[in-house]
């Protein structure tokens, strides 16, 4: 059993996501927003927030695994570097817990989650919500999030079946 703390970052909106996976099912245990606001929309403080929300939920429900989106290339290279500075945040706070990290870009996700890598949020909300039997939609960052937990999921559960065939192929060439 694994539990799963997925996080779709944001300099001013942090989505989070947190699933169990036993096998191939998947067990919703919470999601939601971290809201990076500062007065004086000082970045400092935003960052703070954010290492502190992700510090929190990693404690709240002791993840075994740790997966983050991977920073796209915006048009607006200061948003690029603001959501790569609120990644970090969100790194180091896994890090220092001892957690790996896995990364994933967001076409990756969306073809895992929807099966198309060109999936818009809604069907992506859409997707999360059925995969995880919710009784409503959740919120598009929270979502996200969410997307990412499955994702890590599914790559996790298809690297541990390739293992599995890998040392059945070494036993039977020992024999």
């Amino acid at each position: 059993m694994n539990i799963i703390l997925g996080i779709d970052p944001g300099s001013r909106l942090t989505g989070y996501g947190v699933i169990q996976q036993q096998g191939r099912k998947f067990t919703y245990l919470g999601s939601g927003c971290i809201k990076a606001v500062a007065a004086g929309d000082n970045l400092g403080d935003r960052l703070q927030t954010i290492f502190a929300g992700v510090s929190e939920l990693i404690i709240q429900f002791k993840p075994t695994m740790f997966a983050i989106e991977q920073v796209f290339m915006a048009k607006n290279p200061d948003s690029a570097l603001k959501l790569g500075q609120a990644r970090g945040a969100a790194i180091v706070a896994a890090t220092q817990s001892g957690l790996s990290i896995a990364e994933y870009s967001a076409r990756q996700i969306k073809q895992s989650v929807v099966g198309t890598g060109a999936a818009d949020k809604t069907q992506v909300q859409h997707m999360v919500t059925s995969i995880l039997k919710l009784p409503g939609t959740p919120q598009a960052d929270a979502a996200d999030a969410l997307a990412v937990a499955l994702c890590h999921g599914h790559s996790h559960e298809y690297l541990e079946k390739l293992s599995g065939q890998a040392s059945k192929i070494v036993r039977s060439r020992l024999r």
